[in-house]
């Protein structure tokens, strides 16, 4: 598959330079250019458009999912094209990365080229032949030492479901394009500036609100609810894609690495137990080697357990991104920005225009490194949960956890007790009472201030080490969230004023800032007006003069036009001056030497 990368290039280039050539150029050069000679050919060709696209989203999505085990490579950093030093590491990824986005390029390209019948054509032959070579790896070689028969078909059939729904797309385009060149079809318009749930949105805005709402179910105020007005553009549904298949595959993999060190720890506790027997005639094991074994044992199980709730906490953030794009989205159209920091309300232009490139690739691998540190994190607290409740129970030690239990949990509702007795006891005595009956709390006024002193003196001292308790458990609830949230880039884990430090969280607030300013459903409709209002004025102007003229009458007769249009046609076509037959008595020598002394100049 390596080894293909590589020599995919050759028909990706020779696509691009097809389509590439397709494509127009709005502006001419200037003739002293020498690719004036080229004409208006060889436009820019856009894979994507990253920024307000919602036309074939699922298409693009897809696109992106047929580049996970690519990606997944990247990640690992185990397709490295060149051997270079290792400081030189970084510009081999650079040129691996840009080496497989190439050999991906078609996809994209062929999917967003405005020449469907061609462009059809090639993203299915091109997608075709991913297909056959990615079949043949699989048939080739099945079986590994990891997961078995089947360790390729595991790895690779998201790969082959994405070229599939790839091959049939391109099929589709390929029959509606034919179609439309056929004259069986209208051709499709240009893509729309305003689309129709933009215009739905600011219809919606411009209603008056209903005052009696409809009851939300359950799964509409608890999961999701659905909103006809929204559309996700194509960059967030091939992230999400994309993201969903890596997170697959990196589930596999690591999997896949457990089996190998459960492997290699099965053989160290036979080698143990044989080093053991050897050692002691009598073949009993010592209480060391059986606390190894026990450990090896539970945290081989833990960690197969908490695969799950790590994957799906995992999944969970996944659907919760979109969920946060849609109501952050939503509250900067409205003009609310307080629930950003201070900080970011104004960012600078060029920080957005880069966190437009980094959002997508930083999100993948902020939910893969978080599903490794959230696994880890959850296994450490099922080994405390083992070691802590289950395994006195088993080794017949259940009631002194249960007195260890208790004398801890009395110990924690003591302390809390006494914090929540503090704050009773300067609600009852030390403030002085309400000003009026509506007010839902005291003012904050000092009385009996003598007691309130003596107060404070003497759980002064009792505060100190309760604070050593209360700076413990607030390095405790740091870590566990940070690390619990580490996969959430739409949420900062710093503290305030430091939310410059968090370089996800930069570029997620930089990616709404892009889409705000170029896809705000009420900016757009405005364009849309403007653009439609100007094109209207000069339909107008042109239907305006064209009835004055025919309400006025031809200024010059029909024979006269007709010899004004014969004289342009051979002006501009010499050639058919010397076809033309002349009567008797009707033209002359002389003009037909003018005639062709004008079109040589």
């Amino acid at each position: 598959m390596e080894l293909f990368l590589h020599y995919s290039l050759i028909p990706s280039l020779f696509i691009i330079l097809v389509l590439s050539f397709l494509q127009r150029r709005e502006e001419r050069r200037r003739r002293n250019d020498t690719f004036y000679l080229l004409g208006n050919h060889f436009g820019i060709i856009v894979p994507l458009d990253f920024v307000g696209t919602f036309s074939n989203r699922w298409s693009y999505g897809v696109a992106f999912g047929a580049t996970a085990n690519k990606v997944m490579f990247l990640f690992s950093e185990g397709y490295q094209p060149l051997q270079v030093p290792q400081w030189a590491q970084a510009f081999v990824l650079l040129i691996g990365g840009i080496e497989v986005g190439l050999s991906h390029f078609p996809f994209f390209a062929c999917l967003s080229s405005e020449f469907r019948l061609v462009s059809s054509i090639l993203g299915f032959s091109y997608s075709l032949i991913w297909f056959a070579v990615t079949v043949l790896q699989i048939s080739q070689c099945p079986s590994g030492q990891f997961v078995g028969r089947f360790e390729a078909l595991v790895f690779y059939w998201p790969s082959l479901l994405c070229l599939l729904f790839l091959l049939g797309r391109f099929l589709h385009m390929f029959v509606k394009a034919l179609r439309v060149y056929l004259g069986w079809e209208l051709q499709v318009e240009e893509k729309p500036i305003l689309e129709v749930h933009q215009a739905e949105h600011v219809k919606q805005l411009l209603r008056k609100p209903c005052l009696p709402e409809r009851k939300k179910t359950w799964f509409q105020t608890r999961i999701y609810e659905w909103d006809p007005c929204f559309q996700f553009p194509s960059r967030m549904i091939g992230t999400i894609v994309l993201a969903f298949i890596c997170l697959y595959l990196f589930i596999v993999i690591e999997f896949c690495m457990f089996v190998y060190v459960r492997d290699e720890l099965d053989g160290l506790e036979g080698q143990m137990e044989g080093y053991i027997a050897s050692m002691n005639q009598t073949g009993t094991l010592t209480p060391v080697i059986l606390r190894v074994k026990e450990l090896i044992s539970v945290s081989k199980g833990v960690w197969v357990v908490t695969i799950l709730p790590a994957s799906l906490t995992c999944v969970s953030y996944l659907f919760h991104i979109l969920a946060c794009y849609r109501k952050h989205m939503k509250r900067l159209w409205a003009g609310d920005k307080h629930f950003l920091p201070l900080r970011f309300h104004n960012p600078t232009s060029s920080e957005s225009v880069v966190a437009i490139a980094r959002y997508s690739g930083w999100q993948i691998a902020y939910i893969l490194w978080g599903y490794l540190i959230i696994h880890v994190v959850q296994s450490l607290c099922g080994m405390m949960i083992m070691y802590g409740l289950v395994l006195p129970v088993i080794h017949n030690q259940g009631l002194e956890m249960l007195q260890r239990l208790g004398i801890g949990t009395l110990t924690i509702s003591i302390v809390l007790g006494i914090m929540i007795l503090q704050v009773w006891i300067a609600a009852s005595f030390f403030l002085q009472p309400k000003l009026g009956p509506a007010d839902k709390q005291k003012p904050l006024a000092l009385n009996n201030r003598r007691v309130f002193h003596n107060f404070n003196y003497f759980l002064f001292f009792y505060n100190v080490l309760l604070g050593l308790g209360a700076c413990l458990s607030r390095l405790l609830i740091s870590c566990i969230l940070g690390t619990w949230l580490i996969a959430r880039i739409d949420r900062t884990i710093m503290q305030s004023g430091y939310e410059r430090a968090d370089m996800g969280f930069s570029a997620w607030i930089g990616m709404l800032y892009v889409d705000h300013y170029h896809t705000n459903p009420v900016l757009v409709s405005f364009c849309h007006i403007l653009i439609t209002g100007h094109r209207e004025r000069k339909l107008q102007q042109v239907i305006k003069y064209w009835c004055l003229n025919q309400s006025t009458g031809p200024r010059v007769s029909a024979r006269s036009r007709t010899r004004w249009f014969l004289l342009l046609t051979l002006i501009k076509n010499p050639r058919l001056i010397m076809l033309r037959k002349s009567k008797p008595g009707h033209g002359s020598p002389e003009l037909t030497h003018i005639l062709l002394t004008c079109s040589e100049c």
